[in-house]
């Protein structure tokens, strides 16, 4: 493909060209489909390109969200309705699933690449430049489709292997004749990628977004298969390549730190949905235990449902027994002590058919059961966490932070990682959690809205981290009042604090420090802070 006639300005996304490209099909097709259909120029039997398909001046182009070259991207809400089955016909698609982190891609590598070389000399960095052919692996959950192309865009193999030990030794057979090989997917974790890595290949993680975007590059027309989404990767990577990061290697311990972190929160959801239906439940049958009792996180409350299942239990069971179980489930509390045992005295007042209290309290006995199961499993979850944080030498930096606790900086810490090189400035940390706002200026239209394509795990630890550091930090808790009487709501303020928050903590990242209030003071006074002025009175 010739290289289009323009170049974008710095930090500008590149445009997608739109070129006329003709490939020929390969020579032999595989067992799967020995005749395969060819791929031709989509354009041919026309005489003139599409007026839409030629490149237009960057500066006329319109787009619905520009971001900067350090935005890493989010998933696309694009699914893939198509795929070809083994006699070249189409089929359901419902095997295919998203990946989790496609926000955490990005097309670009620029100076990250070069920073993340130095920072790992160890590391053997194999260039764009010496590769010889380029992979577009179309991934799926039982089979995979690969086309391989050579520098000059012609297609040197194609072929499916499926997800199967045999199907896996097929690929490193294939591919044993092309040493220099790098490969496109549209996802940067799995067990696709896992293989891929276990077979010495050199990947190129590419967002499904920017896949689509490769895709309808390639066929204009519409048309959507698994062979034609390899070939647009495997030839996006020859032509764009050059620009993109590839897959590094993670920290085994904060690689577990992140997926145990986030599939804590995951059970966290889970236990709050079993407590509304737990909640709902009671209401249509024992008002009498909502009354009394506020937190439903806690076990006392399951242990009440469970003892005294209905109203006329509790009725039956009288003032001493009330007391006795109070006192053995540490419940007892001067301030809710007699709200409690009034609300116990009143439970023969409600009437509720017999019908419906002995089916629902048979399901409010089961959701505290599963509760209890759930909430042992969250605590397993909190040791394996607490004793992976403190294994890893970031431990004290995140631990510092006033109001993260426990909880929230092994969850910092897992998101943001420990590869320094990934973020060369605070902008690409604020970006990746969306606290960076993001701009749209086209002639006399200017625009500014909350980023979306982000990580929405680390953008909900950082939420959560401003809202509690509110209560540890005078500055913090200064700066986010300020905002508040301007006019800003409560999300909008804590998503300004968290963008000052991340500056600060990519410069105690880089630094391998933790965070001394005196230092920060400091810089406030050097630098005139407004936030010291309105504090100092």
């Amino acid at each position: 493909m010739a290289d289009a006639p323009w170049l974008p300005a710095k930090g500008r996304e590149r445009p997608d060209t739109g070129s006329k490209v003709t490939h020929q099909s390969a020579e032999g097709g595989s067992a799967t489909r020995p005749h395969p259909p060819p791929i031709v120029n989509n354009f041919a039997g026309t005489s003139e390109a599409p007026v839409d398909t030629f490149p237009k001046p960057v500066q006329n182009r319109r787009r619905k969200r520009p971001r900067p070259a350090t935005v890493r991207f989010d998933q696309s809400p694009e699914d893939c309705p198509e795929n070809t089955g083994p006699d070249g016909g189409s089929s359901p698609r419902s095997d295919r699933t998203k990946a989790r982190e496609a926000h955490c891609i990005s097309s670009t590598g620029g100076r990250t690449g070069r920073a993340r070389a130095a920072a790992n000399p160890h590391l053997v960095m194999i260039t764009h430049s010496t590769l010889t052919h380029f992979a577009g692996f179309d991934w799926a959950k039982n089979h995979h489709d690969i086309v391989v192309v050579d520098v000059s865009g012609n297609i040197a193999a194609e072929f499916r292997i499926e997800h199967t030990l045999a199907g896996w030794r097929q690929w490193k057979e294939q591919t044993a004749a092309f040493p220099c090989l790098g490969v496109a997917i549209e996802t940067s974790f799995g067990a696709a990628v896992e293989q891929l890595i276990d077979s010495g290949s050199i990947i190129y993680p590419v967002n499904p977004m920017n896949a689509k975007r490769y895709r309808e590059r390639k066929c204009s027309s519409g048309n959507k298969t698994d062979r034609h989404d390899a070939w647009a990767l495997a030839d996006a990577l020859r032509v764009d390549g050059h620009a993109w990061r590839t897959l590094v290697a993670q920290d085994p311990v904060v690689a577990e730190l992140r997926i145990l972190g986030r599939d804590e929160v995951t059970l966290i959801a889970e236990r709050t949905a079993l407590i509304n239906q737990l909640q709902q439940a009671l209401h249509e049958y024992y008002p009498t235990a909502l009354e009394s009792f506020d937190d439903w996180t806690c076990a006392g409350a399951w242990s009440f449902v469970e003892t005294f299942p209905t109203s006329e239990v509790l009725a039956q069971a009288g003032k001493r027994k009330w007391e006795k179980f109070l006192h053995s489930h540490k419940l007892f509390r001067p301030q809710t002590y007699g709200k409690r045992i009034e609300a116990f005295a009143n439970a023969g007042d409600w009437h509720v058919s017999p019908a419906t209290t002995a089916a629902k309290s048979f399901l409010a006995v089961t959701r505290c059961k599963q509760l209890r199961v759930l909430q042992s499993q969250l605590e397993a979850y909190r040791k394996r966490i607490e004793a992976l944080f403190a294994s890893h030498p970031d431990s004290g930096m995140f631990g510092s932070l006033p109001g993260a606790g426990p909880k929230l900086a092994p969850r910092l810490l897992g998101e943001i990682g420990s590869d320094r090189a990934l973020y060369e400035d605070p902008q690409g940390l604020q970006c990746m959690a969306g606290t960076a706002p993001v701009s749209y200026q086209s002639g006399k239209v200017h625009k500014v809205h909350l980023r979306r394509k982000c990580n929405k795990h680390l953008r909900h630890a950082v939420h959560l981290f401003a809202d509690k550091s509110r209560a540890r930090s005078s500055w913090a808790a200064v700066y986010y009042d300020t905002l508040r009487q301007r006019g800003m709501n409560h999300a909008q303020a804590l998503r300004c604090l968290g963008q000052r928050w991340l500056k600060i903590i990519w410069k105690m990242w880089q630094t391998h420090s933790s965070y001394d209030p005196a230092l920060h003071l400091r810089n406030q006074i050097a630098h005139g802070s407004w936030v010291l002025k309105i504090q100092s009175p």
